[in-house]
């Protein structure tokens, strides 16, 4: 029997919660300071890494740098670990939120939405990968792989981001909201699929064969979670409620919730979507109240170091030069018109009002941190350099500070239900 590996050293454990300390800190100064100025907390709280990181810190007091935050891959595991957790919650948390009724009656809007939102930003990326210089590209690249990954980071939304935008901002009750979730969950499963698919290219593996699988272990693992998961969930709610510990639902929501993506990672599909499918299974199975207590510490603990420790590899210096700054505005402007117009046209062909469009066009939008693991893969493929893993995260980083100003004007002109205050007194309950 393989030995169980030692603890955590002093050091090492010292470094850690001093690293933990100091996002926090920062994250939940910078939100603080973001309300102040009339924006959500995730605006500030995103920038906590940017600042922390090889950006800014990194680059004016390197030294202080690397003793406060430590980039080796033991302590960056470590602090990785933790914002992992927050964002499974994060994501579970606030698909329990979904008004079922809401989303049958409105599914053919998400459905235009979400596609939409995908094919325009899609067909201008790839017109922007090939319009590129050849000098500009990551050496050895295809360039149709090169084109193929640059669609899909233009079309992807980000739904953590999307979810604490409008947790913060208490819009989840809201119709708008609703189908923003559900068109952003939409484009996230289009978008891991078609990642995998050009993956699967740049390693020369791609096969009829090999697509079918992916679309029918998709299929297979939400059917089996709605038609053998959501009467189990069923019982195990009523059992916990009838108990004399009702204090067992919040644990028992939230191992549901990390089964999902444990499930969700182990068939080769993302984890995020897993603990969504999950929340919303939650949600459909009526557990959705009792659960303010660790809603408070996932939005203003967990949630925080999350967003915080995605700036950490963020590496802005890198991008210099004329025609570099060039490719960096033509990537932001097709990401933000791209996205914006296509979920936009989206919302008016589904017979949606101008200011409905409009919101959700801003809240999908918001790349967040699931632009920024795109990139991350893309550089591991080798499909990118330093310099377009930047400006893919140069596009996550604007688009989630853009989301929350056009979300509020645009709400403001939205008249609040009935139906919606209604369900504001629930999730509040």
């Amino acid at each position: 029997m393989t030995p169980l590996a030692p603890p955590l050293g002093g050091d090492q454990l010292l470094w850690f919660l001093v690293q933990i300390a100091l996002l926090l800190a920062v994250a939940t100064l910078l939100g603080r300071l973001a309300m102040r100025c009339g924006m959500p907390p995730i605006v500030g709280e995103l920038c906590t890494g940017v600042l922390l990181g090889p950006s800014l810190l990194g680059s004016v007091a390197p030294g202080v740098a690397e003793r406060l935050l430590p980039r080796g891959a033991e302590a960056a595991h470590l602090v990785d670990a933790v914002s992992q957790i927050g964002v499974l919650l994060l994501v579970g948390l606030a698909a329990t939120q979904l008004d079922f009724t809401v989303l049958r009656r409105r599914r053919s809007a998400a459905v235009w939405v979400s596609g939409a939102g995908l094919v325009v930003p899609f067909v201008l990326g790839l017109a922007l990968g090939h319009a590129l210089p050849g000098e500009l590209l990551p050496a050895g690249v295809d360039r149709t792989v090169f084109a193929l990954f640059l669609s899909v980071a233009m079309c992807v939304s980000a739904i953590p981001v999307i979810a604490k935008t409008l947790t913060d901002m208490r819009l989840l009750h809201r119709d708008v909201a609703q189908l923003a979730l559900m068109a952003g969950t939409l484009d996230d499963v289009m978008a891991w699929f078609m990642l995998s698919v050009v993956a699967a290219m740049a390693a020369s593996a791609l096969t009829a064969g090999a697509v079918a699988t992916s679309v029918l272990v998709l299929v297979a693992f939400v059917a089996v979670a709605v038609v053998v998961g959501l009467p189990l969930l069923r019982r195990l709610l009523v059992r916990i409620h009838a108990s004399d510990e009702p204090r067992l639902r919040i644990p028992a929501i939230v191992v549901v919730i990390i089964v999902g993506a444990t499930v969700s990672h182990a068939l080769g599909l993302e984890a995020v979507f897993g603990a969504f499918l999950a929340g919303a299974l939650v949600g459909r199975a009526g557990g959705s109240g009792g659960l303010g207590a660790l809603r408070t510490v996932v939005l203003t603990v967990l949630a925080p170091l999350f967003l915080a420790t995605a700036g950490l590899r963020v590496d802005f210096t890198t991008l210099a030069g004329g025609k570099m700054i060039a490719v960096a505005a033509a990537a932001l402007v097709v990401a933000i018109v791209g996205k914006f117009a296509g979920a936009y046209l989206g919302a008016r062909l589904s017979r949606l009002g101008l200011w409905e469009g409009t919101a959700l066009g801003a809240a999908m939008n918001a790349r967040g941190v699931v632009e920024i693991v795109i990139a991350t893969v893309g550089l591991r493929l080798g499909i990118l350099d330093i310099r377009f893993y930047t400006i893919i995260v140069l596009v996550a980083v604007v688009t989630s500070i853009m989301a929350p100003p056009l979300l509020r004007i645009a709400m403001r002109r939205i008249e609040e239900t009935p139906e919606e205050q209604r369900r504001a007194v629930l999730q509040d309950a």
